[in-house]
């Protein structure tokens, strides 16, 4: 297999209002792991959430900036506009009947490309389909009292991105990140990696004439893309600058390094690196359980404390 080939999702990046109605929604209801509870870079009054599996594996990272007085965002055009997760066989009746307790709106499964999914919204609106993929997904779910391992979620699945027009989207995919057009159908194209098997897909919706989305409260804020090392992300942001698409220069996030571009069909593209993963600052058994900052905001953490909503 090519020592560069790009496998799959990292992470993806969403905005949220309250902090605490996202906390909740996403370790009880949803059950995920709440691996890392910081701040935004830019904005050290802001919490940075991340969920995930037991050690926040990539592909599973789902991360949020909860803004309390966000405006909701607008669903169109531009813009990645659907996350998709993996679900057991046999787990869809276990989700619907928990989103009938939880008062969680959401539509009546459907098939795509020969899958079921249930399709439902966040507390702020965020498009979420669990999808049972037609090959059976083996990684190990975060567990939890209230969603036990033979439905809980094992990852992403596949993430949407709705556009005018696709084709210099797809070429970027194709030509530059060795994604193939795999399935096809009305106007949703889906490109998978051939060198993963889990978060791999990559959905592109062509919906010409359609209104710009607007990113904000319950939008996707930007996705990321697995690189292996730095050399691996050294590697692609050569070829993006190729292609004069502007990439940053490397950004430490501590967690990972991270390299970002806007793709030409308008949404954020990130590179981020899987080292050095998230125990780098707190043991395995205890992520997500104290408030990590970055070091450049330590000397400030008791004003940064006293502004952040309490979660529990």
């Amino acid at each position: 297999m090519n020592e560069q080939a790009i496998t799959g999702l990292h992470h993806i990046t969403a905005i949220s209002g309250n902090a605490k109605k996202n906390y909740d929604f996403y370790t009880r209801v949803m059950g995920l792991r709440f691996v890392k509870k910081t701040v935004n870079f830019d904005d050290p009054h802001t919490y940075h959430f991340y969920y995930g599996d037991e050690t926040g594996t990539p592909g599973t990272i789902l991360t949020f900036f909860p803004w309390e007085d966000i405006m909701a965002g607008r669903r169109g055009t531009h813009m990645a506009t659907e996350i998709g997760y993996s679900i057991p066989e046999g787990s869809i009746d276990f989700w619907l009947k928990r989103f009938e307790k939880e008062n969680i709106i959401y539509n009546k499964p459907s098939s795509k490309f020969g899958e079921i999914y249930l399709t439902f919204l966040d507390p702020d609106g965020l498009k979420i389909e669990l999808t049972v993929p037609d090959i059976s997904d083996s990684r190990i779910p975060w567990v939890t009292p209230e969603v036990p391992e033979e439905y809980a979620t094992r990852g992403f699945h596949h993430v949407t991105l709705t556009l005018e027009d696709i084709q210099a989207t797809s070429d970027i995919l194709v030509s530059v990140f060795g994604y193939q057009l795999v399935k096809h159908h009305a106007n949703r194209y889906r490109f998978a990696s051939p060198a993963g098997d889990t978060a791999n897909f990559i959905d592109l919706v062509e919906a010409k004439g359609e209104p710009r989305g607007h990113v904000a409260g319950g939008s996707i804020h930007h996705i990321a893309f697995r690189m292996k090392d730095d050399a691996m992300q050294l590697h692609y942001r050569q070829l993006l600058e190729d292609r004069g698409l502007h990439p940053t220069e490397q950004l430490d996030r501590k967690y990972f390094r991270s390299v970002y571009f806007r793709e030409p069909g308008g949404v954020l593209f990130e590179l981020a690196t899987d080292t050095p993963g998230f125990a780098v600052d707190e043991p395995i058994a205890e992520l997500g359980t104290h408030l990590m900052l970055p070091d450049q905001f330590e000397p400030q953490r008791e004003e940064i404390v006293k502004k952040l909503i309490k979660l529990g």
